[in-house]
This record gives C-alpha cells, structure tokens and sequence, in this order.
C-alpha cells in the first residue's frame, strides 16, 4: 500500500453514527493508520436506511446470495429490507470504483459490511460463515475487503 492509496472504511469503525443503533463502533488504530486517506461509506445509509433504525439479518443465505436475489435481509420488525442493502451495496461499488480504491475494511458481523460471518436471520446472535451485501458485491467488483485486525495485522507485515 502506497502512503497515499484510499481505502473504503465502514463509516461506523471512523465514529461516525451510522450504525443501526446510532452507536460508533470506532476504532483508533484504523482512524490513526488510515488518517487523511479513509473514505468513510455507510451502505446501509447508502441504501436509504435511517439511523437509528431495527436491527436486520440475512435469512437464507449469505450477502451473495440477496444480491442475487435468493435470500432475504429482514428487520427485526419482519420488514423485507433487501431493496435497501442492494442499492447500498451497489453504491458502495460506485464509490469504490469513482475514487480508484482497491481495498475496503468493513464491520464484522454486519448484514451489509460482514466481511466473513453475519447473523443467521433468527435474531438469537448465532453467527454463520459468509459475508454481508456489501461485501459480496466489493469482492465481486475486485475490491479486496478485510475485517479491522486483519486489516491492521496486514499492513504491519508490510
């Protein structure tokens, strides 16, 4: 990684509100590492979600799968939140892809950033393997997506 390559950040991990409790995830080493050549994305936000907002789960299958329209991402309210996390996902491709950035560090867990696991739909915080919406479609479009300590770990080896 060149000292001035952009890398695509889950908005949330920079202490931005976004996430769907309204409540930063921040984390310092990321912000002090990346500092003047993160570019915060939020897809959920993206998709047209509010913060705060019901807490959502991929059902069915993975984010590869709901960008292909074979499972679904569904609110705890029971709300069919797919539309949404499509556009977000999509929009965090442009976005890459607008700004030359070829790597993206992204929340675990989440039904859109998860870059390895995500809640199994059920609400119960059982975890399955497979990556959120956004993610899926990042790796789709070449970006390389990592998790924060990958991420970090990685770059000290470098």
């Amino acid at each position: 990684m060149t000292g001035t390559e952009r890398v695509l950040v889950s908005a949330c991990l920079l202490g931005i509100r976004c996430a769907y409790d309204g409540r930063p995830r921040f984390y310092r080493r990321l912000h002090q590492k990346l500092r003047g050549r993160a570019v915060p994305c939020c897809p959920e936000q993206l998709g047209g979600l509010s913060t705060p907002r019901l807490p959502a789960e991929i059902s069915g299958g993975t984010g590869g799968d709901v960008l292909d329209g074979q499972a679904a991402v569904l609110s705890s309210g029971g709300d069919d939140c797919c539309s949404q996390y499509r556009r977000g996902a999509w929009e965090a491709v442009k976005l890459a892809r607008q700004l030359g950035v070829g790597r993206a560090v992204l929340r675990p867990r989440s039904p859109a950033c998860g870059p390895y696991c995500h809640y199994d739909g059920s609400f119960s915080r059982n975890l399955v393997k497979g990556e959120g919406v956004a993610a899926a479609a990042l790796r789709r479009a070449g970006v390389q997506v990592y998790a924060p300590a990958e991420f970090l770990t990685d770059e000290a080896e470098r």
